[in-house]
C-alpha cells in the first residue's frame, strides 16, 4: 500500500492540481465547486482502478504500448496547459450562463479535462497499469496485492477530494492579483509537464 502510495501520489499531485481547477471552476459557485470535488475525487478512484485491474488487457487488445500512451496523453496536457496559460480569466468568471447552469457545467467537466488529464494523466495511468499487472504476476499473493493497492487508490483518492475541496481558500489567502498570477504559473508548469511525458514516451519509442 505504501509503494501504491509513492508511485501514485507524487505523480497525482493533488496539491499541484489544485490551482489549476481553481481556474477551470472559477465561474461556479461554492456549491457547484464542493460537487465537483466530490465526483473527480470518485472518477479518479474509478479510472485508477480500472487502469490497475484491466488496464493491461485494454492495451494488448488495441495493441497499443505505454509509451504510445504516454505520448498521446502528454499531448492532451500540453494542449490543456496551453489553453490555461492563454486563456482570459476575467471573461470565465463573470459569464452569468455558467453560473445559471452550474449542474450542467460540472457534469460537463467532471471528467474531461478535471479527471482526465489534469488529474489522472497519462503517467498516473501508466503507473497503475504497472502496479496492476505486478500484482497479477504474483500467482498466490495475487489479491493481498491488488487490495493493498486498492487502499492505497482509494487514499490518493481521497487527497484528490480535500485538495479540491479547500482549493478555494488559495484564493482568501492569495487576493485577487495573487490567484492570477499562481494560476498563470501553474499552467505553465502543467505545459512543462506535458512536455516532459511526451520525451519520456518518445525515449522509451526510439
Amino acid at each position: 500500500m505504501l509503494s501504491t502510495l509513492a508511485a501514485l501520489l507524487p505523480i497525482v499531485n493533488p496539491l499541484g492540481s489544485a490551482p489549476i481547477f481553481l481556474s477551470r471552476t472559477a465561474a461556479l459557485p461554492g456549491p457547484a465547486r464542493r460537487k465537483l470535488a466530490i465526483v473527480v475525487g470518485r472518477h479518479a478512484f474509478l479510472l485508477l482502478t480500472a487502469a490497475m485491474l484491466i488496464g493491461t488487457y485494454v492495451l494488448r487488445i488495441f495493441g497499443v504500448s505505454l509509451p504510445i500512451v504516454r505520448v498521446a496523453g502528454g499531448l492532451l496536457v500540453t494542449a490543456n496547459g496551453w489553453r490555461l496559460l492563454n486563456s482570459d480569466q476575467r471573461d470565465a468568471s463573470s459569464s452569468p450562463k455558467v453560473v445559471d447552469a452550474w449542474e450542467r457545467e460540472v457534469a460537463r467537466l467532471a471528467f474531461y479535462p478535471l479527471t482526465f488529464p489534469l488529474t489522472v494523466g497519462p503517467g498516473a495511468i501508466s503507473v497503475a497499469i504497472t502496479l496492476g499487472a505486478k500484482a497479477q504476476s504474483r500467482g498466490a499473493n495475487t489479491v493481498t496485492e491488488l487490495l493493498a493497492d486498492l487502499i492505497g487508490v482509494v487514499i490518493v483518492s481521497l487527497t484528490v477530494f480535500l485538495s479540491y475541496r479547500f482549493a478555494s481558500r488559495l484564493i482568501a489567502y492569495l487576493g485577487a492579483t495573487g490567484t492570477a498570477v499562481f494560476l498563470r504559473l501553474s499552467s505553465f508548469i502543467l505545459l512543462c509537464i506535458g512536455v516532459a511525458i511526451i520525451w519520456t514516451g518518445l525515449v522509451d519509442l526510439l
